[in-house]
């Protein structure tokens, strides 16, 4: 199989673990062949990020030809949205995004994977959950039965999802949060870092604790 190029967007902390993804995922067999980085910031053009070159502007996307898969690899918890808007603003169509998936990751047959997610190591799927595009989901996160992830949500390392979740898009799980069953996360919402949500999380609300509750003042815009 001849490696297929790629091109990450967003030059910062996930593009750096997302490169170090791909080198455990080629070291089973080379499938990628990352050839460097965009980035909005111009101080970051001609420095290289784990050894990949910064091109240019995040809008050199658009040029690339059908033989370039790209990657969006940026994430906050302070401005969950900011993935979707990226590839918005971009417009590039979907199938020119790649997926990526950690060989130490729990895939099943009844699983799907939306394109631009990346799955680190041992993530853990467990049956009939649904993932889907631009997701990112940090290392060892589970999620279990009948989970439904909309597009560019955000999960941090060691998050906890019961089964029967919703999580609309553009949220954000943060580390070592966990979720009760048949509960939804509003778009753009974040649990915070070790929260235990046990209800509902309305859209663009922080929420955080345990039992999670509505952090004082916090609101984020959900577009």
């Amino acid at each position: 199989m001849t490696p297929r190029k790629l091109l990450l967007i967003g030059a910062g902390g996930m593009a750096r673990e997302t490169i170090e993804l791909i080198h455990a995922i080629n070291r089973e067999g080379a499938r990628w062949e990352p050839i460097g980085v965009l980035d909005d910031n111009p101080d970051k053009r001609g420095t290289d990020v784990l050894g990949l070159p910064v091109l240019g502007p995040c809008a050199m996307a658009t040029e690339v030809g059908e033989d370039v898969d790209l990657l969006a690899c940026v994430a906050s918890p302070d401005d969950p949205p900011r993935r979707a808007r990226l590839v918005e603003r971009l417009g590039v169509p979907d199938p020119h995004y790649a997926t990526l998936v950690h060989p130490t990751a729990v895939i099943p047959d009844s699983a799907r994977i939306g394109p631009g997610s990346i799955l680190h190591a041992q993530v853990v799927l467990t049956a009939d959950v649904t993932v889907g595009a631009h997701v990112a989901i940090m290392p060892q996160v589970v999620l279990t039965h009948d989970d439904r992830v909309g597009d560019f949500v955000t999960f941090g390392a060691g998050a906890r999802v019961s089964g029967g979740v919703t999580i609309e898009p553009a949220a954000y799980i943060a580390s070592g949060a966990m979720l009760r069953e048949r509960i939804t996360v509003g778009p753009g919402a974040v649990v915070g870092m070790g929260a235990v949500a046990t209800r509902s999380v309305p859209a663009g609300e922080v929420w955080h604790g345990c039992p999670a509750r509505p952090a004082p003042a916090a609101r984020l815009e959900v577009a």
